[in-house]
Order: structure tokens, then sequence, then C-alpha cells
């Protein structure tokens, strides 16, 4: 069975990706701030936060590139691949992240323990 080539005008597929660099340009903006106001109010939880941040903003770019390879994809094949390795990739970074995270709050609260005792 022969895959039905995907038909979108090309003016089309740039209006996207000049829509997903847009997109993109306003988060890493958003992501500065955030990280400024962190370093701006030192506590208990800012490392944690930190590094929550810095995974979200990892998730986000992992998603902009999707969005630009989907927006090349010439048939649904191709599309279903592009999107089953974001897939995949995206557990395999979210298993990191949570151990990650976790490790630093188990960190945290035996300085805690520590520091009460």
């Amino acid at each position: 069975m022969i895959e039905p080539k995907l038909e979108v005008p090309n003016e089309l597929r740039d209006l996207a990706e000049k829509t997903i660099d847009q997109a993109e340009k306003a988060f890493t903006l958003f992501f500065d701030a955030a990280s400024k106001s962190m370093a701006a109010v030192p506590g208990a939880g800012t490392e944690i936060s930190k590094q929550a941040l810095s995974f979200t903003e990892q998730n986000l770019k992992s998603a902009f590139e999707h969005a630009r390879k989907l927006v090349h994809a010439t048939d649904l094949q191709e599309a279903m691949r592009i999107q089953s390795e974001f897939l995949r990739s995206q557990f395999t970074s979210a298993g990191e992240h949570m151990r990650n995270i976790t490790g630093e709050v188990m960190s945290a609260a035996k300085d805690l323990t520590k520091s009460k005792s």
C-alpha cells in the first residue's frame, strides 16, 4: 500500500515554522526572566525549583524541535515515526528528570534532618 503524500503548501509550512520560532523566542524570554527571579530569591527549595525549570525548558525545546520536524513530514508514515521517536525520548527524559528531582528532594530532606539534630 502506497502512503499518500501530505500536500501542504510551502507557504503554510513557512508560516508554521515562523510561528514555532516566535513561540520559542517568547518562551526563551520567559525562562530567562524566571531564572533571574529565582536567583534573586534564594530559599530552601531554590535548587529544586531551578532544576524543575531547567527540565521544563529542555522539554519545551524538544517540543519545538519536534514541531519543526513534523512541519516537514512528507507522508503519514514519516509523521508517525517522528511522533513515536518524540514520545520515546520524552518518556526517557521524564524518567531521568524524576530520578534527578527525587535525588535532590532526598538530599534536601537529609540536610534538613541533620540540621535539626
